[in-house]
């Protein structure tokens, strides 16, 4: 997103083209391992699951060398047969396949997302609705994080309870730029239903958001702006034009539909 927001503000001088040029082959670059690497569905699932290790040339299919073993139980229940995601992160011999909405919905909004993929990432939502939604919308990371990682990661801040938090205007954007706005209209009649009873939270508590936080401040500013935001959305799609960027047809989709599309 910022890279390409960047392209929109260079001047096309001596010293801009040179910007502009490094920045296209970044984008290409970016562009083409993200859509590759990072983009999880049933299929890719099913291959990394059956990766062999150790292979060390330039032809190696796993080339960041995942060990099968280390693919977390909770994602096979998770990953239906249509639709997918970005995950978290990819590293040597691992990767953290947790969904993270923020990332999700900006990659739809600033189309990194190729067409098929951000129609993917809806459908996902959809598909597992209890899960990423629950009661009051939307989930920042699915799962949370427990326990003894818990403990270690937030120190063991009470502003960070497990299953707390939730996200504001980014995610009625991507489904407006998906063409799939009752996603979002069910979302927020959901919020509606709670926000302004419970005076406006800071965030909700629970794997499905069912409870006020343990020390949320009430009237949240931004609580209520990414309301508006989202009921301006709805309203008047044409105000998506002021947040997200179309596809780059110069920049071409490296891979295709979801290919658990036809499962």
């Amino acid at each position: 997103m910022a890279l390409r927001c960047a392209l929109s503000m260079l001047k096309q001088d001596a010293e801009g083209k040179d910007c502009i040029e490094r920045i296209e082959k970044r984008l290409h670059a970016l562009s083409y391992h993200m859509r590759s690497y990072f983009w999880l569905d049933f299929q890719q699932l099913n291959d990394i699951y059956r990766y062999k290790t150790e292979e060390y040339s330039h032809t190696a299919v796993n080339k960041f060398n995942v060990i099968p073993d280390s693919i977390p139980d909770w994602i096979f229940d998770f990953m239906p047969t249509r639709g997918g995601y970005f995950i978290g992160n990819v590293s040597p011999a691992r990767m953290d396949f947790r969904w993270f909405c923020l990332g999700n919905c900006i990659a739809i909004l600033s189309s990194l997302a190729t067409p098929e993929q951000s129609v993917a990432i809806m459908d996902l939502i959809e598909a597992r609705w209890d899960e990423l939604v629950g009661e009051m919308p939307l989930k920042i990371a699915y799962p949370a994080i427990e326990k003894h990682e818990w403990r270690i990661v937030t120190g063991c801040d009470p502003k960070n309870t497990r299953w707390s938090y939730h996200n504001g205007g980014s995610w009625p954007a991507a489904c407006i730029k998906t063409g799939r706005p009752q996603i979002a209209r069910q979302a927020i009649d959901l919020a509606e239903t709670r926000l302004l009873k419970d005076g406006w939270p800071e965030y909700y508590d629970g794997k499905l958001g069912r409870f006020i936080g343990k020390q949320a401040r009430k009237y949240q500013t931004w609580s209520i702006a990414g309301y508006l935001v989202a009921k301006m959305m709805l309203e008047d799609p044409s105000h998506l034009g002021m947040i997200a960027l179309e596809e780059d047809k110069q920049r071409k989709p490296m891979i295709k539909r979801s290919s658990s599309w036809n499962c």
